[in-house]
């Protein structure tokens, strides 16, 4: 039997979704996949226009599921209108998917500080110098940008701008997917039952 039709039975999962999130991360990474922190982000506009790009995962506490990204983008514009995403981790290695979705807010300012502060110099100069998702006149124009940004700041550290931080999804809903033969895959849902953190967990059709 391969790896992309073991069999998922309702008795394998732990009852927090969490918990059953670290425990496939931490597969994804043994199983060889090369980035299991890429996942792909879905918001929309209030009118419900969707859009999807891929991300990078940087946390998975009690809190939620957390990333960074620059708050002028067209993502950021979404969240600030209709703070509600999803999630999509896809790891063909393993035949499997993990799906959440739930309401997004900011991180705190000294998170986003902490972690501006350990990316490499030339990220956080082109946090700083790119218009994130705005028309640019050309790639010329880009890297002259770059290089006054890095100018000015010169052989200081670059400080994170206000327009770029880290954001936090709160899980309303997960749904684990294990591929199976004949596209009889399995896929279980967890729903948040209640404040105090319950879980109810369904098996769904393939």
């Amino acid at each position: 039997m391969t790896a992309h039709a073991q069999p998922m039975h309702l008795a394998d999962l732990l009852a927090d979704p969490l918990a059953q999130f670290r425990a496939w991360f931490a597969a994804a990474g043994e199983g060889g996949v090369r980035t299991p922190e890429a996942m792909a982000l879905a918001t929309a506009t209030p009118w419900g226009v969707p859009s999807a790009r891929m991300v990078l995962l940087k946390g998975a506490d009690e809190r939620g599921f957390s990333f960074f990204s620059n708050h002028l983008s067209r993502k950021g514009g979404e969240l600030d209108e209709n703070p509600r995403a999803a999630l999509l981790f896809h790891w063909d290695e393993l035949g499997r998917q993990i799906r959440i979705e739930g309401s997004v807010a900011r991180l705190p300012a000294g998170e986003s500080d902490a972690y501006y502060r350990s990316r490499p110099p030339g990220s956080r100069i082109g946090a700083i110098a790119s218009p994130q998702s705005r028309p640019v006149v050309s790639r010329d124009w880009l890297e002259s940008r770059v290089a006054e940004v890095a100018a000015a700041v010169g052989e200081g550290e670059p400080e994170r701008p206000e327009h770029w931080g880290g954001y936090v999804l709160r899980p309303a809903a997960y749904q684990f997917w294990q591929h199976r033969s004949d596209r009889l895959h399995d896929c279980f849902r967890y729903l948040a039952v209640d404040a105090s953190g319950g879980w109810s967990i369904e098996r769904l059709g393939p």
